[in-house]
């Protein structure tokens, strides 16, 4: 992928283009992004099938192949259905935004803990449904 990733005359050349998006978080330092690609199909002078990704209009590697952190660069990082770090930060900064008066005067939802209400959102909590379980 690597030696085609710097052929950028190709771009025009494309027999089908996708739009996919994903959701990353690294497993060493809890940074979490969302990238949108544009999965270019090609077909080389052979004749094979290839494809190129772009990210806001360069050629990058596949995302899938050995995604790297955009803050530590390890590479122990996970991939996810799109939105799932939005959603994670959304949470956060409607906690945040709340103040101890707002809080007091919402009524605890029914059948809710107060545990659950006071509930802080993490990185480590959108990642719980694809930890591995112990057999």
């Amino acid at each position: 992928m690597s030696e085609i990733s710097g052929q950028s005359g190709l771009r025009g050349t494309a027999t089908a283009v996708v739009h996919e998006s994903y959701s990353f978080a690294c497993m060493r330092c809890g940074h979490g992004w969302e990238q949108s690609y544009e999965i270019e199909h090609h077909n080389d002078a052979e004749g094979h099938e290839f494809v190129m990704y772009v990210a806001e209009g360069q050629v990058v590697p596949s995302p899938l192949s050995k995604p790297t952190c955009q803050n530590c660069d390890n590479h122990v990082v996970r991939i996810m259905r799109p939105g799932q770090v939005s959603s994670v930060r959304d949470a956060v900064h409607r906690q945040q935004r709340r103040t101890p008066q707002t809080e007091a005067q919402e009524p605890a939802a029914e059948g809710a803990e107060a545990g659950e209400r006071d509930h802080h959102w993490h990185l480590s909590d959108l990642l719980h449904p694809f930890q591995r379980k112990a057999s």
